[in-house]
């Protein structure tokens, strides 16, 4: 079995360098008698600093770095020289890299822009040089400071991606299909369970030249916070999400009580997950008519935003973007109309425009013209042409 290219978990040894000693070197020279002490400053170790870099995506390149050393610092020298600084390692790291003491398990830092330096572990400081020890009754000290020890600590990294939206479901529900038909990414797809094995990314477009980034991570099951299944391994990538897309298939045989095995279980693992802003959607809702799909709202739970969707057919995906879209920008709050089923205006609205007002289609433009006008008394003046656009 081929290896996989995605490391969001690495155990480095890290130490920094060791301070340079002082010089304890006398002046002498021709002419210059009891030229007295002249010994220079030793240099100061290397740090070991953590650099966030937008061009990782994985711990990959630190798999095999097992050790990570920074430079000694030089002695000084005579006629006061410095010794030279010991040379910084940095580490570059994935943005959303967290690290810990591995021996603890304390947390030191997190990294989470691009070009962020953390330093992780500081160089010993060099000592000074006899020069600075002479005083008017000790005018030739013969001893100088040793440079400061170098410091070590075994660390762990671990990588939580950063993205706007995170798909949560159960196997085979339909989230790496969703990923690649919003967006460019390639998910592997397939008819069976567990399909995904490690977390995609994906950038989805939206109106006016925006996009917000979706993740897809593996199925979670009951009892993942427990370890089933990939249990804790994958969970902790959608921490750093800002909204949490739910997805149960159409042909689950209770959809609210799916949605709450999942919020448990993200719960469970991190109790702070309830904060974060959530959307359902109903998958594969191409096998359902109107009337069935009336019939599943009624037991969906109210305070959450939900719409139905195919990622086959295209159904609800403008719709679905748009919740998106305006959940993350604080804006969906206000239109809660959008955000239920293909009856509504702005989803209607969409797929009339794709399907070219389909004579087979239940609902002509005029009509979706009347609901807009019926449903205007319930918004603002700035709402409605939110949903006129």
């Amino acid at each position: 079995m081929a290896e996989s290219n995605f490391v969001d978990y690495v155990k480095i040894y890290c130490r920094s360098g060791k301070g340079g000693r002082g010089s304890t070197h006398m002046r002498r020279e021709k002419y210059i008698p009891n030229g007295g002490p002249d010994g220079g400053d030793g240099g100061r170790g290397g740090h070991i600093i953590l650099r966030g870099n937008r061009n990782y995506w994985t711990l990959l390149h630190l798999r095999y770095e097992r050790h990570a050393l920074a430079g000694h610092g030089e002695s000084g020298g005579k006629q006061c020289s410095f010794g030279r600084d010991g040379a910084d390692k940095i580490i570059e790291v994935p943005c959303g890299t967290v690290v810990y003491n591995a021996e603890t398990g304390e947390y030191i830092c997190d990294v989470t822009d691009h070009g962020q330096e953390v330093m992780l572990l500081k160089g010993g400081r060099g000592g000074q040089g006899n020069t600075h020890f002479k005083t008017a009754t000790r005018q030739a000290p013969r001893f100088a400071q040793p440079g400061e020890p170098m410091q070590e600590l075994m660390v762990i990294m671990e990588l939580k991606l950063l993205a706007d939206v995170g798909l949560v479901g159960f196997p085979n529900v339909g989230k790496s299909t969703l990923l690649s038909v919003v967006s460019a990414a390639k998910p592997k797809i397939a008819n069976y369970p567990f399909t995904t094995l490690e977390p995609n990314l994906g950038i989805v477009p939206y109106r006016g030249g925006q996009s917000f980034v979706m993740a897809d991570i593996p199925g979670i099951i009951e009892g993942a916070s427990e370890g089933k299944g990939l249990g804790l391994r994958f969970l902790r990538h959608i921490e750093r999400n800002s909204l949490l897309l739910f997805m149960v298939p159409a042909d689950a045989d209770d959809i609210k009580k799916e949605y709450d095995i999942l919020l448990n279980e993200l719960s469970t693992f991190n109790p702070e997950m309830l904060d974060k802003l959530r959307v359902l959607a109903i998958t594969k809702s191409d096998m359902l008519d109107q009337e069935l799909m009336d019939e599943i709202e009624k037991t969906l739970p109210e305070s959450v935003p939900h719409v139905f969707i195919s990622s086959i057919t295209g159904l609800g995906i403008p719709a679905l973007k748009d919740i998106l879209w305006g959940e993350l920008n604080k804006e969906g709050n206000k239109i809660e109309s959008i955000v239920h089923r293909p009856k509504d205006v702005a989803l209607l609205k969409e797929e009339l425009k794709e399907m070219g007002e389909d004579e087979d289609f239940e609902y002509s433009y005029e009509e979706v013209e009347e609901e807009a006008e019926e449903v205007e008394e319930d918004f603002d003046d700035d709402d409605v042409d939110k949903l006129k656009e």
